[in-house]
C-alpha cells in the first residue's frame, strides 16, 4: 500500500470533529491514534479498543503524521540537564 493509499484513508471535514484530521467514516482523530502509539499502545490493542479501524487506518495516521513534519516543524523547549556532582571525601 502507497503513501498516497494510505492517506486516502485521512480525511478533513469543517464539519466533522471541528475540521481536525480523522479517519474516514469515522470521528476518530489522527492525533488520539498517534498519542496512543507514542504511549507506547500496540497497534493490535488500538485495534481491540476500536474494532471497526484496520491496520491501515493506523498506519494512515502515521503518514499523515510523517507528512505533517516533511516541510514544518514544531519548535520543541530543550529541558536543561543538571548534573549532580557528589564529592566523595576519604
Amino acid at each position: 500500500m502507497t503513501n498516497n493509499d494510505l492517506l486516502s484513508r485521512i480525511s478533513i471535514d469543517p464539519n466533522i470533529c471541528f475540521g481536525k484530521p480523522c479517519i474516514r467514516g469515522h470521528r476518530i482523530w489522527v492525533s488520539l491514534i498517534l498519542d496512543l502509539l507514542a504511549a507506547e499502545e500496540t497497534i493490535e490493542t488500538i485495534l481491540e479498543e476500536y474494532p471497526g479501524l484496520e491496520k491501515e487506518d493506523i498506519l494512515a495516521c502515521i503518514a499523515y503524521g510523517a507528512e505533517m513534519t516533511r516541510d514544518s516543524f514544531v519548535q520543541i523547549p530543550l529541558g536543561t540537564h543538571k548534573e549532580t556532582k557528589k564529592s566523595i571525601s576519604n
